[in-house]
């Protein structure tokens, strides 16, 4: 299967495959309404959509946006590809299973990036900007019996994300702990990670975890 990566967009790495992996077991109704939340080549909704789901998928990034569409093409099949913030574009509607690889990587910088590349992994000093907002507002588009399967780095408080989850309303758990080998991004940053107590300091791993949600 061809498939390409633009200049700037998240290049589809261990979190994509592992999301992908969970996705594939998940028992959908026929004819689902997906959403992929942050979709950048479109990796994730076009499995969805090999799955025989209808798939939304989102990106805050004209240039993420184009590279899913063109995957898609690619691959002959249909998606709808949308560019927003976060779940803005999809208002109003509902869904039976959203997925999202957000950006969760803690950064020395507080706010997310407005532009480049990094807005695919950076998310404030705790990691948590985006994911906070995916629990706030992901729960309001669940159908009854919706699932939300995220995927985020245990750097980046998984608990934190469980208790919002439960707050909402949701079926929480971890279904999966994965460890997998630092990136260029965090081999980068390993020293400020280490000074804020974030990681030991033989640390060369990080743990990816697969949360999934249910709407009762």
């Amino acid at each position: 299967m061809t498939t390409v990566t633009l200049p700037g967009v998240y290049t589809p790495q261990d979190d994509t495959d592992l999301l992908i992996r969970f996705l594939r077991d998940e028992i959908l109704p026929p004819h689902a309404e997906v959403l992929d939340v942050g979709t950048g080549t479109g990796a994730v909704a076009l499995a969805a959509a090999r799955l025989g789901a209808r798939v939304t998928a989102i990106d805050i990034s004209w240039r993420a946006a184009l590279n899913a569409k063109i995957n898609a093409l690619l691959a002959r099949l249909a998606i709808l590809v949308r560019r927003g913030d976060l779940l803005a574009p999809v208002s109003g509607r509902s869904f039976d299973l959203i997925l999202s690889n957000p950006p969760y990587v803690p950064a020395p910088t507080a706010a997310c990036p407005r532009r480049g590349a990094a807005r695919a992994w950076d998310a404030g000093h705790d990691g948590r900007l985006v994911l906070d907002r995916i629990c706030e507002d992901v729960p309001g588009l669940l159908k009854p019996g919706g699932v939300l399967l995220v995927i985020q780095s245990a750097l980046s408080d998984p608990e934190e994300t469980l208790r919002r989850l439960r707050a909402a309303g949701l079926d929480v758990g971890i279904e999966e702990h994965r460890s997998v080998a630092f990136g260029p991004v965090l081999r980068s940053r390993s020293g400020w990670l280490r000074d804020h107590g974030l990681i030991e300091d033989d640390a060369g791993k990080e743990e990816l975890v697969i949360i999934r949600a249910v709407r009762l």
